[in-house]
C-alpha cells in the first residue's frame, strides 16, 4: 500500500497501545497479538496450507461460522485458522473446537502482515463481511493465495465509490470473488469495474436457523411465563435501549421479561435490577434456585412464581432464550447499529429496534415485510409494542411475517460453499 496507508496504520496502531494502558479491552488485544505469532508457529507448524477465515468481531464470527463447521465435517483433513481483530470476538471464541488455532490479527503494517503469512502459510483466505486491509490483500494477491470475502454488502455512501477512493478500490481488486448479499451491491461494485462478484445472500440466516434446531432447554424457562399474557425479552440491551422499553415494563407487571444487556460487570447488573418495580432477578441465581428445588423437568418451585423478570448474567445463552419470548426488543439501535435481529425473528416473533438501523439490510426488509419495527422515542415504542400486545391477530401476523422472511434467505451457505469446496481441485 502507498506511504500514507502505511502512516495511518502505524498511527492507528501507536493510538491503541496508548489507549491500552486505560482499556482493558484494548490491552486484551494488544497482548494477544503479541502472542499471535507462537501461537501460529505451535499450532500449524506441521499443518501447512490452512483455510483461514478472518472476522473482525463476534457478529462477523456467527456468519462465516455455518462454513466453518461444515468444512470440518466434510474435510477434517484440512486445517482451519480463524483470526480476530476484535476482543469481543476473541474472547469469546478463543477455545472454539472447529479449528486448528484461534488468534489476533495483527496490524495491518508490511512487517506484520509478512511474519503473520510466513507462519501462518494458508492455501486460501476468507474474510467475512466488513474486512478490507490492504497490505494483508495486497500480500495474499501477490503470493498467489486465493481470496475471497462472503457476506459482504455495499451502499453508494462508501469510500469504494467516492472520487477520493482509489486506493479502497485497489484493495476491491486483490478479492478473486466477491460473495454479496444482494443486486444492488451487485451493481456498485459493477460501476466500479468490480465484476467477479456472486449474489449468494447472507449466511447469519443459516447460522441462526441451526442455532434454533440445535437450542437446549434452560432449567425452570419452559413454566416462566407461561400464564402471563406476553413474554418480552430484550437483547443486547444498551442502557440508551432501556431508557425506551423499562418504564413501559414496569406499567406493566403482567408482563414476564428477560433482560440480556450488551455487555455487563457487577454494577451494570445491579443498576439495570434496580430500575425494575417488580421482582427481577439473575439468571444465575433462577438457575440455582430452580436446581435446589429437584423438581421435574419445567417446574418452578412456589418462591420463584412472583418473579416477573429475569436478567442474564452470563455469555452464550440469549439464542436459546428467544424462544421462551412473545416479542422481543433488539439492542444497539441508539448507539453504533443495531444487534442481529435475525436470530430473533428466526423464532417468528416481531422485533422491534432502535434508529440507527441505516447499515442494516435486514432491519429495512423486516419493517418492510412487517415483521419489524424502528422506534425512536419512548412514545413510539409504547404505540407499537401496545398495538402487539392487544391485538392477537397482529402479533401473530408480525411473528408470521419475521419467521417467513429468514426463511426465504436460507441458502447462502450452500452457494459459497459449493463455489469454493466442491470443486475437483479443492478436494485434491
Amino acid at each position: 500500500m502507498n506511504q500514507l496507508y502505511n502512516t495511518g496504520i502505524r498511527l492507528y496502531a501507536f493510538a491503541a497501545r496508548i489507549a491500552s494502558l486505560r482499556s482493558p479491552k484494548v490491552r486484551k488485544m494488544i497482548r494477544g497479538q503479541h502472542r499471535t505469532h507462537d501461537t501460529l508457529v505451535k499450532c500449524l507448524a506441521d499443518k501447512p496450507g490452512c483455510i483461514w477465515f478472518h472476522a473482525s468481531s463476534l457478529g462477523e464470527f456467527e456468519q462465516g461460522r455455518p462454513m466453518i463447521e461444515r468444512l470440518r465435517r466434510e474435510h477434517p483433513e484440512k486445517p482451519i485458522l480463524l483470526s480476530f481483530f476484535s476482543p469481543s470476538g476473541f474472547e469469546v471464541r478463543k477455545n472454539y473446537p472447529f479449528v486448528d488455532a484461534v488468534v489476533y490479527l495483527p496490524f495491518d503494517t508490511p512487517h506484520r502482515v509478512r511474519r503473520f503469512l510466513d507462519a501462518a502459510r494458508p492455501s486460501m483466505a476468507i474474510f467475512i463481511k466488513y474486512e478490507f486491509w490492504g497490505n494483508y490483500l495486497n500480500e495474499l494477491r501477490r503470493r498467489g493465495i486465493p481470496t475471497y470475502i462472503i457476506s459482504s454488502i455495499f451502499r453508494p455512501g462508501q469510500r469504494f465509490f467516492r472520487k477520493t477512493g482509489g486506493m479502497f478500490r485497489k484493495m476491491l481488486r486483490c478479492f478473486n470473488r466477491l460473495y454479496v448479499q444482494d443486486e444492488r451491491s451487485r451493481r456498485l461494485l459493477k460501476i466500479i469495474g468490480i465484476e467477479n462478484v456472486t449474489v449468494a445472500g447472507d449466511t447469519r440466516f443459516d447460522r441462526v436457523t441451526d442455532v434454533m434446531r440445535s437450542t437446549v432447554e434452560i432449567p425452570g424457562f419452559p413454566g416462566f411465563g407461561e400464564d402471563a399474557p406476553l413474554r418480552f425479552i430484550a437483547g443486547s440491551s444498551w442502557e440508551a435501549d432501556e431508557d425506551i422499553y423499562v418504564p413501559w415494563l414496569n406499567a406493566h407487571p403482567e408482563v414476564k421479561f428477560i433482560i440480556a444487556p450488551h455487555e455487563f460487570n457487577e454494577t451494570r447488573l445491579e443498576h439495570l435490577r434496580n430500575r425494575f418495580t417488580k421482582p427481577a432477578i439473575l439468571l444465575s441465581e433462577w438457575t440455582s434456585e430452580i436446581k435446589r428445588a429437584k423438581l421435574p423437568d419445567g417446574a418452578i418451585p412456589p418462591h420463584l412464581k412472583n418473579v416477573s423478570g429475569i436478567i442474564i448474567d452470563s455469555f452464550g445463552k440469549l439464542s436459546s432464550l428467544y424462544r421462551y419470548a412473545d416479542i422481543a426488543y433488539i439492542g444497539g439501535g441508539f448507539g453504533a447499529g443495531i444487534h442481529n435481529l435475525n436470530e430473533a425473528a428466526v423464532y417468528g416473533m416481531p422485533v422491534i429496534f432502535g434508529p440507527n438501523h441505516a447499515k442494516f439490510k435486514e432491519a429495512s426488509d423486516l419493517i418492510t415485510c412487517g415483521g419489524g419495527f424502528s422506534v425512536a422515542t419512548r412514545e413510539e415504542f409504547n404505540s407499537v409494542i401496545n398495538h402487539l400486545a392487544s391485538t392477537p391477530y397482529a402479533l401473530g401476523h408480525a411473528g408470521e411475517e419475521a419467521g417467513r422472511y429468514i426463511r426465504d434467505h436460507l441458502g447462502a451457505t450452500d452457494i459459497i460453499y459449493r463455489d469454493l469446496f466442491e470443486k475437483q481441485e479443492f478436494a485434491e
